[in-house]
């Protein structure tokens, strides 16, 4: 999934998205970077990748890269390997399912544990459309998400609810980060700057020499990645 224009931007970030399987991560993938919702989406293999660019309040523009991990116990060592270098994480559980809230502490460590202390997080309460069926109450998920210093959002995959705005918010914590200092573009993992400076310079002559035929890329571990998910 790439959606133009791919090259026109000021920083690229990589994010995760992780939870337990079937709370929706593939939809918000899904819903996010092509905008459309899949209701039959198959259980993810491995990971799926995504990729769209942003605009942000400050005018900044980013590109997210952002990687749907498997939430199958079995991949857990696979997904594992691509939180690495992540700089931002979405932690998705699903609100009418409470054990995928439970679970959660289990996800926050793992990403902790995998990648650096400067990554920013936020919490998503995937399936808000789906309010006679809650089980985990808004206001418990809000104490999670402050004691444990998140971000924190209900979504909806469905109907497009708080599905861009996560990815908004997460983001621009990372950039207030770069703009007071608190993380160095130049050398943090997750974190490339554009090549809309450097990849196009002017020849004596007036055109536009291409310094690169690469696209700007965060490396991903060498593993399989196949499947589609939730």
């Amino acid at each position: 999934r790439f959606h133009s224009p791919m090259n026109n931007y000021d920083y690229l970030f990589k994010f995760i998205l992780i939870g337990d399987s079937t709370v929706g991560k593939t939809c918000v993938l899904t819903r996010f970077v092509d905008g459309w919702f899949k209701a039959d989406s198959d259980p993810t293999i491995g990971v799926e990748f995504g990729s769209k660019v942003l605009k942000c309040k400050s005018g900044v523009t980013v590109r997210l890269q952002v990687w749907d991990t498997a939430g199958q116990e079995s991949f857990r060592s696979i997904t594992r390997s691509y939180y690495r270098g992540a700089i931002g994480a979405l932690l998705v559980y699903d609100i009418t399912n409470s054990a995928s809230f439970d679970n959660l502490p289990g996800w926050l460590k793992d990403s902790l544990d995998a990648t650096n202390h400067n990554i920013g997080l936020v919490l998503v309460g995937n399936k808000a459309d789906l309010e006679t069926e809650r089980q985990v109450d808004k206001e418990v998920a809000k104490t999670f998400a402050k004691d444990n210093n998140l971000l924190f959002l209900e979504t909806s995959a469905k109907n497009g609810q708080n599905i861009e705005k996560i990815f908004q918010i997460l983001s621009e914590q990372i950039l207030a980060k770069i703009e007071s200092g608190l993380i160095n573009p130049e050398t943090e993992l997750g974190i490339k700057k554009g090549r809309e400076n450097n990849v196009a310079q002017k020849t004596p002559h007036g055109s536009a020499k291409k310094e690169s035929t690469d696209d700007v890329a965060l490396e991903a571990p060498k593993v399989n990645k196949s499947g589609c998910c939730k």
